[in-house]
């Protein structure tokens, strides 16, 4: 059979045998899956999709946004693509009753059956009772719903039993919609609920994250697992204070899950239409896939609704074929790559068909299309960060503070960074007679204007000290968990207090940079990372300043993630580093490794003679499994019983003196790194 073009069903299209039933609530329609013309793990196909034409067998006489061209326009879509040539098409069959019954009751299952044997009558009569359930019934409804459940079944299965790695089920009708009880909302099945409970039951995967991008809440896939910690249920949908279908304040961002499922329900519901690929991509970066990666799911399945989708009259939202391209790709990552996608709503042919085909470039392995760059709207962030509030009770991933929106007040606002860095420049100068260092180049002083301080007699003292840091910690004292400071027992702390108070009474020069910097404006600096824009930075100011001054005796000091870009600066200066530097002292938290130079002329030789590392004394670099040939490598290493990275400094401050008079007198190294030791 030639699968690669075509509806596989319709090259084959026995009819069904009739139900050997006799009434409406036994059993079920008996048709048996055909086999697959494509062996199972063939090595040329890795990726698979469930499609067929009898699942268009349910359909409105009177025209209806849930239309059998919506599986079609995808399904002849890929083909024009050329997509069904690299994809397996797996067999599709009907759901079976014990499977529907993992999820949904006795009763449901006869209801939906026995929708097949009404009459046309019948159907007149209750008409309006299924159009208040948003739902339509003909004589291929039962049909079509046992096989879109039986298809997404299939789909799931191959993937869980390594048999392909990903797979798209094109079906219809959804199910998303469909509780425990009851049909409504276009859905009879809730299709995606009863293929994770057959997986778990079948295979050895237990762990499943349903990933919902539906525009609507998916009110029966959130009730299936409510109290299941085993499934991870994620919805980001259109709430509008609960007045958008299915309405309620089932969807709403406090609706976590109850007992055992007590947070892993995740609702991320947009308080109005117009939502886009910034504000979608922005949930995902910010709380979606930090709850995903902590909760190491084994599988992963998107309800794929493309009603969000620019052009969906129903949804009223803006993501692009791109943006459903982008949360794929991340999501693809998770569970080894096991990833099925499985179709629930979508009503506007051409945003449903190219978003759709999208998605399965990317399961192919095709790289998503680029974006320009994006910004999140206030409400989509503001949304996001009481999310983040809600589900850090239940996440460690989920860090609020990363999360809190700022539009709106920055006119009015200043930064924490900026006050603190605007007290400490006032601190320098008016303690120490420090003044500001100027940075020729624009981009530069974009980012570090009033950060780089020096003594006024940088280019006449024969001994300077270069302090390469961040800005202090801000330590606050909460009247209450809603973070409401009380100033008045709040306060900053200057890890470099003391520091400096002893480097002016020894009557050395200071060079005082903060890397901390700005946010870029500037075209040119907006896409380097702190730590490139750092180095750039401290060799500007060697170049231009320290190597200038005439000292002869310089010490570089770094603390925290100031120790790095010093490195990096004898790397790339080592002949000159080497005639003046004295001693270089690392002063680090538990988080961050010390690092040593390249062993280029001579580097690493002179660099253990003088170098000093601080760190706590839990440190991993000093644990027992640390060969002797490693520590020395770093020169000296004094830990420090002193977790607290602001007070490391402060308590390594004696060593640090003893190691720097010893650095510029002419004790013997032996006798320094016994008494350090």
């Amino acid at each position: 059979m030639d699968t690669s073009g075509g509806d596989p069903m319709d090259l084959d299209p026995a009819p069904a045998p009739a139900p050997s039933v006799s009434g409406p609530n036994i059993g079920t329609l008996s048709r048996q899956p055909r086999a697959s013309s494509v062996p199972l793990n063939h090595p040329n196909y890795t990726v698979g999709y469930v499609y067929s034409s009898e699942m268009m067998s349910h359909f409105s006489p009177h025209g209806h946004p849930e239309q059998p061209a919506r599986i079609q326009r995808i399904w002849l879509t890929l083909v024009d693509d050329q997509l069904t040539k690299r994809m397996k098409w797996i067999p599709i069959r009907e759901v079976r009753r014990d499977e529907a019954l993992l999820v949904h009751g006795e009763d449901h299952w006869n209801k939906v059956v026995s929708l097949q044997y009404m009459t046309d009558q019948q159907r007149a009569n209750n008409e309006e009772y299924y159009e208040q359930m948003s739902l339509y019934v003909v004589p291929g409804t039962t049909r079509a719903a046992l096989l879109s459940c039986g298809g997404v079944i299939e789909s799931c299965l191959a993937v869980a039993r390594d048999e392909l790695k990903k797979s798209f089920a094109i079906v219809r009708p959804p199910g998303h919609h469909a509780e425990p009880d009851e049909h409504m909302g276009f859905c009879f099945f809730n299709n995606v609920a009863v293929a994770a409970k057959v997986v778990q039951q079948r295979t050895r995967l237990k762990k499943i994250m349903i990933l919902d991008w539906d525009v609507h809440h998916g009110n029966g896939t959130q009730r299936a697992f409510n109290e299941d910690e085993t499934v991870l249920y994620i919805s980001l949908h259109r709430y509008d204070n609960g007045t958008f279908y299915p309405c309620g304040h089932f969807g709403s961002m406090t609706s976590c899950g109850e007992g055992p499922g007590l947070g892993f329900s995740v609702n991320i519901p947009w308080p109005e239409k117009g939502m886009g690929d910034a504000e979608y991509l922005y949930a995902f970066q910010k709380v979606i896939m930090p709850i995903a990666m902590e909760f190491g799911p084994d599988l992963v399945i998107i309800s794929a609704g493309f009603d969000a989708a620019a052009g969906d009259e129903l949804g009223e939202c803006q993501v692009s074929p791109a943006g459903y391209a982008h949360m794929t790709h991340m999501l693809a990552g998770l569970a080894g790559g096991r990833l099925v996608v499985a179709l629930e709503g979508g009503y506007n042919l051409d945003s449903i068909s190219s978003s759709a085909l999208a998605v399965a470039r990317v399961l192919l392995g095709q790289a998503p299309d680029g974006l320009p760059p994006l910004k999140a709207n206030e409400t989509a962030t503001e949304t996001v960060w009481l999310v983040a509030r809600e589900q850090s009770k239940y996440w460690r991933n989920v860090d609020p503070k990363a999360c809190e929106p700022q539009e709106g007040l920055e006119p009015i606002s200043f930064s924490i960074p900026e006050v603190l860095k605007a007290h400490r420049q006032h601190y320098l100068y008016t303690n120490h007679d420090m003044m500001q260092i100027p940075m020729i180049t624009a981009e530069m002083d974009e980012r570090f204007s009033s950060q780089i301080m020096c003594t006024s007699d940088i280019f006449e003292n024969k001994t300077l000290v270069v302090l390469v840091h961040e800005f202090g910690n801000l330590r606050l004292e909460l009247e209450s968990s809603m973070c409401d400071v009380q100033l008045e027992r709040s306060h900053l702390i200057d890890f470099s207090k003391e520091l400096l108070g002893w480097i002016r009474t020894e009557g050395y020069s200071l060079l005082d940079a903060n890397l901390y910097p700005k946010p870029a404006i500037n075209t040119i600096l907006r896409h380097k990372s702190m730590e490139d824009v750092g180095k750039e930075v401290i060799t500007y100011l060697w170049d231009n300043y320290i190597q200038l001054s005439g000292a002869q005796r310089i010490i570089l000091i770094g603390h925290g993630p100031g120790c790095k870009p010093l490195i990096d600066l004898v790397n790339k200066r080592v002949v000159t580093i080497k005639k003046s530097v004295k001693a270089i002292i690392q002063v680090l938290g538990a988080q961050r490794n010390p690092t040593v130079p390249v062993d280029v002329e001579g580097a690493r030789p002179w660099y253990e003679k003088c170098s000093l590392v601080i760190v706590p004394s839990t440190h991993p670099t000093i644990g027992p499994q640390v060969s002797r040939a490693s520590l020395r490598k770093h020169g000296t290493i004094l830990p420090i019983a002193e977790t607290r990275q602001a007070r490391l400094i402060a308590r390594a401050l004696p060593a640090i003196k003893q190691f720097v008079h010893e650095m510029l007198s002419t004790s013997p190294l032996s006798n320094r790194t016994n008494r350090l030791s």
